[in-house]
């Protein structure tokens, strides 16, 4: 979630597929697998590009819960985060007359388990938003690529 004071941090490896989608991925000496399903070509074998984009997002939200329930000692037991990405058409888009025009949403259910008040729950599902991955979701986001 958070990266350690004075501390680089870890890149990403991506070994994409001869044949297929199957892509081997290495993050600090985790080995990963990610594919696409089988009904659009793909064996299987590991989540989705999306899934795992969701996968951070849900992951990041329940450590940022539990950080915040553990500083304010309230009796949060556990976060159960449950993710969806879709894509809508974008009805108040500035070019909707010049190309059909989709957006990405991801809904987010959070189950809060634990004797929390009414109060906590509320404050709790605020600072969900707060969380850095979903921070940066919502962001203008650049990325830079270059030839190896």
């Amino acid at each position: 979630m958070a990266e350690l004071p004075n501390q680089e941090p870890r890149s990403v490896s991506v070994e994409g597929p001869a044949t297929g989608f199957r892509t081997e991925v290495e993050v600090g000496g985790h080995r990963l697998v990610v594919d696409e399903p089988t009904a659009v070509g793909g064996s299987d074998k590991g989540p989705t590009p999306y899934e795992m984009l969701l996968a951070g997002l849900g992951s990041c939200t329940a450590m940022t819960l539990r950080i915040y329930a553990d500083r304010k000692k309230w009796p949060l037991e556990r976060a159960r985060i449950s993710l969806r990405h879709r894509k809508v058409h974008a009805q108040d888009c500035i070019d909707c007359d010049q190309k059909a025009t989709r957006m990405d949403v991801v809904d987010r259910i959070i189950t809060l388990e634990g004797a929390l008040t009414a109060e906590q729950r509320a404050k709790l599902l605020e600072i969900a938003n707060r969380c850095p991955v979903h921070q940066t979701l919502q962001t203008k986001i650049q990325v830079n690529t270059t030839l190896g």
